[in-house]
């Protein structure tokens, strides 16, 4: 079967179609990692985009529950050079195309996907129509223009109930706004007894969990879209030790004054080198993002810059000059991708205790008995 792919731009790529049968609209953008494209698809950072995968072979070695990054995917389209039917790989549990016929996700192979990575890197990224029907060009374009970008990617891929991972340490409240498992991994492989709650919760409703600190996930899409949860940052600033990652790095800082704009075609891919200004040591990182916090609007804020890219100088980290808070553009949990960052989950955890020496909470028995004194008191 036939699919082809129409950008914005009046550019038609025509290839075989896999995966389900239909059509889709979305910001096309491409990511440039080697492997990992089951943790591409399931990663919900990329909600309402079309994925093109600048590796030329795809699905050889199948789909595994273990690997996803996300119960399911929610990309609206998926674009390869080229496309294999049957995986080998032992731990293969089925195979790509299955994987998105089951979620109704369209795919497009044989296509020259390098001359559509140009045209993204030189344009940007842009809006585009992927599609199995035999509707004319003219009729592509009439419904691609009249088409609108998603606003709402965060609250579709956030969770939607407060749900509770115990551990025996420290108490982190995970704030959900599309993260991916990755984070869920590393926080309870360091015993760390992990709430997440949905991305709408408020700044009361989280001292209520009695966190003893607090983690901002990645998500997809504009920060701007979420002014709600700037407004929770920001008055829970100080108040806990706080870390944000992706999307919640770019929330992090517009709670603090700064502001975000939009790259031109974004970062994506597991090879990115970031320099950590206090070492100087480069990282190579896993990114997904299409913003990035401004760079002037950071000099009238109480933030540092505490990481740059080394590809394009944009910030890639953060950390508040008063407050136990800091943030990295990049994904320390990196799935796909290197796993050099990891080490700051454990900054974190370090952060939280030293904010601990610093502001020992009251026992709960000595608020109880000052409370039944109180009592007494006013009886």
């Amino acid at each position: 079967m036939r699919a082809r792919l129409l950008l914005e731009n009046g550019t038609l790529f025509t290839g075989l179609a896999f995966g389900a049968d239909g059509e889709s609209t979305g910001e096309v953008v491409f990511n440039t990692g080697i492997t990992g494209y089951q943790e591409v698809l399931s990663d919900p950072s990329y909600c309402g985009q079309i994925v093109t995968m600048t590796q030329p072979l795809i699905g050889n070695y199948g789909i595994t529950r273990d690997d996803f990054e996300s119960v399911a995917p929610f990309i609206h389209g998926f674009v390869v050079r080229r496309h294999e039917p049957v995986p080998s790989n032992w731990r293969a549990e089925y195979s790509l195309d299955q994987l998105l016929k089951e979620h109704g996700i369209v795919g497009i192979s044989e296509i020259d996907t390098r001359m559509l990575t140009r045209i993204i890197r030189h344009h940007g990224t842009m809006k585009g129509i992927l599609t199995t029907s035999a509707a004319s060009v003219e009729e592509l374009q009439e419904r691609l223009v009249g088409s609108e970008m998603m606003r709402d990617q965060v609250a579709r891929t956030s969770t939607k109930y407060t749900y509770n991972s115990p551990g025996s340490k420290e108490r982190i409240v995970l704030v959900d706004f599309g993260a991916k498992s990755g984070i869920l991994r590393e926080l309870s492989n360091r015993g760390c007894d992990v709430v997440v709650v949905p991305q709408d919760t408020t700044a009361e409703q989280i001292r209520h969990l009695r966190p003893d600190g607090i983690l901002l996930s990645n998500g997809p899409g504009d920060p701007k879209d979420v002014p709600d949860a700037v407004t929770m940052v920001s008055e829970l600033l100080g108040e806990y030790p706080m870390f944000g990652i992706c999307l919640g790095h770019q929330l992090f800082a517009l709670a603090c004054g700064a502001d975000s704009e939009r790259l031109k075609f974004g970062h994506r891919g597991g090879n990115h080198p970031v320099k950590e200004l206090a070492t100087n040591r480069c990282y190579i990182t896993s990114q997904n993002h299409g913003y990035t916090v401004n760079e002037d609007s950071i000099l009238n804020t109480e933030l540092e810059v505490t990481h740059i890219n080394n590809n394009d100088k944009t910030i890639e980290g953060l950390k508040h000059k008063n407050y136990p808070a800091f943030s990295v553009q990049y994904h320390p949990e990196a799935a796909p991708g290197p796993q050099d960052s990891s080490y700051l989950f454990d900054q974190f955890l370090q952060m939280i205790a030293d904010h601990k020496i610093k502001h020992p909470a009251k026992p709960r028995q000595a608020e109880l008995a000052a409370a039944v004194k109180g009592a007494l008191q006013n009886a």
